[in-house]
């Protein structure tokens, strides 16, 4: 008897804590899931149906991949996505609408404590609040050297992608913003270069060549074509770092 109310409460215990998780996406070897948080700002966001992330269109390549991975962040949307493979959507996400490469750095060490530590961080857009409002290039330059060095003070195993941001709308990528655009670019590079460690590789990822107009759905925002597009270059690299 006293087996059977043991055996009882054990599985009481189970069903609840397994209600109380957030999806997880299995791969066929659960012992090597990574944790992948996407930050950054609106792109990473998504505003459904006004336009996209790129997060569903990348979490499902991932499951085509059969990749054990569970996306972790302190926000989550309202929209909705439909269920792929027989899977909900792990809208889990580290985004924030109008977020400038300050207001990240304010927040990151209180989201990543919240959300735990992450395998792989996508650091998206880099510096493009701080061009579209018109700040200082060079403390965007400092914020986001300030945001990998306390991803990789709390994880120092982190891998960290960050983007070649993609460009806005051909009409605004004049003058003054378009020459913020062009030395960003050259200057993630310098970044991950520098940024790199023995166990904590900075990667870019070029969301830059072959993007056009037609890939947005206002002049900064991704539509479905668009967030495909980011997507395909974010599994480009993922499928390398999680195949190894």
């Amino acid at each position: 008897m006293i087996k059977k109310i043991g055996l009882l409460f054990l599985l009481v215990f189970v069903i609840i804590s397994c209600s109380d998780d957030e999806p997880v996406t299995m791969g066929p070897d659960n012992d090597n899931l990574k944790t992948i948080m996407p930050l950054g700002a609106s792109r990473v966001q998504g505003a459904r149906p006004n336009f996209e992330s790129y997060r569903y269109e990348l979490w499902k390549l991932l499951l085509d991949g059969n990749f054990s991975f569970d996306y972790i962040g302190t926000r989550d949307d309202d929209a909705s996505y439909p269920d792929y493979k027989g899977e909900s959507f792990d809208m889990d996400h580290e985004g924030r609408g109008g977020w400038t490469s300050g207001q990240i750095l304010g927040g990151i060490n209180e989201w990543l404590s919240e959300a735990g530590t992450p395998d792989i961080v996508l650091f998206s857009s880099p510096g493009g609040n701080d061009a579209l409002q018109n700040l200082p290039y060079d403390n965007a330059i400092e914020n986001v050297n300030a945001i990998i060095d306390i991803i990789q003070d709390i994880n120092p195993n982190a891998t960290i992608v960050i983007e070649k941001l993609a460009p806005a709308r051909s009409d605004l990528m004049t003058g003054a913003l378009a020459e913020y655009f062009d030395k960003m670019q050259e200057d993630v590079e310098i970044i991950a270069a520098e940024q790199s460690t023995t166990t904590s590789a900075v990667i870019t990822v070029d969301m830059v060549n072959g993007f056009v107009d037609e890939y947005l759905a206002d002049p900064v925002h991704y539509n479905e074509e668009g967030a495909k597009f980011i997507a395909d270059r974010y599994f480009e690299i993922l499928s390398d770092i999680l195949q190894n």
